[in-house]
């Protein structure tokens, strides 16, 4: 079973949901699925810090180059937001999750906007709440 799980995911994965509808407690290959179902949760939380860095790094531009300004990066920032309310919406445990990632999200889209953007003097630390980032209608120095 182990070699299935290393070759063929989707075929291991359909023959451990068949095992255990069965309750075939002998067929489940119980550390893997134990795995597996964390890695559900984890997904969930990629999706957010992922979400969270791109939404800072837009923040960051459109406040540091207002000149730039787009409804792209507007966009970016919309469905941002609307992903990570889904994912808050949609699972109530990871409603809190978004304060405890930001410092991390907030370096990860630092990075990306200086990058992007060649700027120099990009605040080292969050300069906006939490609430204020996933606040529909929040837009820096606007």
């Amino acid at each position: 079973m182990d070699n299935l799980y290393d070759t063929d995911t989707v075929l291991w994965a359909e023959r451990q949901a068949d095992a255990l509808r069965r309750r075939a407690a002998n067929e489940v290959d119980w550390d893997n699925v134990a795995e597996e179902i964390e890695d559900v949760g984890n997904r969930y939380r990629d999706r957010i810090e992922s979400r969270l860095a791109t939404l800072c790094a837009h923040l960051l531009k459109w406040q540091f180059q207002p000149e730039h300004r787009s409804g792209s990066w507007r966009g970016s920032v919309a469905e941002s937001r609307n992903r990570i309310a889904q994912v808050t919406g949609n699972y109530p445990s990871l409603r809190n999750y978004p304060a405890q990632v930001l410092t991390k999200s907030y370096r990860a889209g630092r990075r990306v906007a200086l990058a992007e953007t060649g700027l120099t003097d990009l605040p080292d630390a969050c300069p906006w709440s939490i609430e204020q980032i996933l606040d529909h209608d929040f837009w820096p120095a606007e």
